[in-house]
């Protein structure tokens, strides 16, 4: 991936071109690629748009690819860098901020979304919502979903372990730690139930709140020095290096993801982290344990010494639309895009996303979605994940951080001081 990056920011140096050129055909048959994350629910909605739109767009034909959320960024560097990127795509901002800073996206097309200025489209999103996509006054990308997340809870494996699961509900890490011990089985070293563990791959999200907890910062106030706060940093690290394998064994980056292994109720996944959309992935992957009842979402935990009351930090899926593309199929994918997004209230009910306009933040169907109260009260705890050109590196920094003290038995301290150096690093080039 760094080696695509570095192919990428080079082929922007040396000023060569970027955007397609020669005559683009205004009329006749066009083919709009559309990449997008998995999600089979999500699918089954977007195939019925995409049959929708082209009986009443006869010269159009949509064509959806799908790859792992975590495959994404590297693709899509790989393919913008051989000026073959899709006409649409969608990926976290952490990633995609990248692509609005190196002019590689287009701005939004206001007509062609339903708004008569860029100023009507911004005032239907909740407010700064769309910041993390806007420059000089254009709106580059439209979210699929705005993210947080928090622990989805089982009550039967919490009944199982003599756990109350509306008494003993963990509201700090430390009684996560002591209801995780609880709930964990092992054999010999190797655990088959755990009592919660965390989203290993998504540092920025998950992690860093921890940090912020504390009074830790990624980075400064004025963008200028990586990794503030040494204690706070120490304390987390610490903290991570006691749940992994060396430490309480009480779970770590090399296990099954939690929550692919929540909704199955196997009795081997107590709590996992996950956003609002995990609830319809449970219903349709267990329709019997979704209507049992025997399932919660609590708020995400806080340190006992917390200076800061911090949730999960959230993020945007943000479609945005090729720029090397021709006018006339910006114009198109926008146009498409825009009929995705006009079913916000099947979105929502149907696969547990939530497109953040006023008007559904509003509506009497989020009021009504299950625990969508705890999402909506985290998130006003919460702050957007980090996003610039260096995102990706800086989360890659963490992970090494973070797995260095739990799986490799590196020292906090030793940890933290190559993090500071190579993120302070990271920094310093953008």
């Amino acid at each position: 991936m760094k080696k695509t990056l570095i192919v990428l920011l080079s082929l922007l140096a040396l000023g060569l071109p970027v955007f397609a050129t020669g005559v683009q055909e205004e009329t006749g048959p066009v083919t709009i690629t559309f990449w997008t994350h998995e999600d089979p629910n999500r699918t089954a909605l977007e195939d019925r748009y995409i049959s929708e739109f082209e009986a009443s767009h006869p010269d159009v034909t949509i064509n959806r690819v799908t790859n792992s959320s975590s495959k994404m960024p590297e693709l899509l560097l790989t393919a913008f860098a051989a000026n073959e990127g899709p006409h649409i795509f969608n990926t976290q901002i952490e990633d995609g901020y990248a692509y609005i800073a190196n002019g590689r996206v287009a701005p939004v097309n206001p007509e062609a979304v339903g708004f008569q200025s860029t100023e009507a489209l911004t005032e239907s999103y909740v407010d700064g919502v769309l910041n993390a996509v806007s420059e000089d006054g254009q709106v580059y990308g439209l979210p699929l979903e705005l993210t947080n997340w928090a622990p989805y809870l089982n009550k039967r494996i919490f009944r199982d372990a003599g756990l109350d699961p509306e008494k003993d509900i963990p509201k700090t890490w430390e009684d996560m730690v002591a209801v995780s011990q609880r709930m964990v089985l092992r054999e010999g070293e190797i655990i088959t139930r755990r009592g919660f563990d965390f989203r290993y791959p998504y540092y920025l999200v998950s992690m860093v709140p921890m940090v912020e907890q504390l009074g830790g910062q990624l980075v400064s106030d004025d963008g200028k020095t990586a990794i503030v706060g040494d204690q706070a940093w120490l304390k987390f690290l610490q903290f991570m290096a006691d749940w992994g394998p060396n430490g309480l064994n009480l779970g770590s980056p090399t296990y099954q993801n939690a929550r692919k292994l929540f909704n199955a109720d196997n009795n081997d996944m107590g709590m996992a982290m996950s956003g609002l959309y995990q609830a319809g992935r449970i219903r349709a992957d267990n329709p019997e344990f979704y209507d049992s009842g025997d399932w919660m979402v609590i708020p995400y935990p806080q340190f006992k010494d917390a200076v800061k009351e911090v949730a999960s930090a959230y993020y945007g899926h943000f479609y945005m639309v090729n720029g090397q593309k021709s006018e006339r199929e910006q114009k198109i994918a926008w146009e498409f895009i825009a009929y995705m997004l006009s079913h916000s209230e099947e979105y929502l009910t149907e696969v547990g996303l939530v497109q953040p306009t006023k008007q559904l933040m509003a509506s009497e169907t989020y009021a009504n979605i299950p625990y969508a109260d705890v999402f909506a009260a985290d998130m006003a705890k919460g702050n957007i994940v980090y996003y610039a050109e260096n995102s990706a590196k800086i989360q890659e920094l963490i992970k090494e951080a973070v797995e260095g003290v739990m799986l490799s038995g590196i020292a906090p301290e030793k940890a933290l001081a190559s993090l500071k150096v190579k993120a302070q690093e990271v920094l310093d080039q953008e």
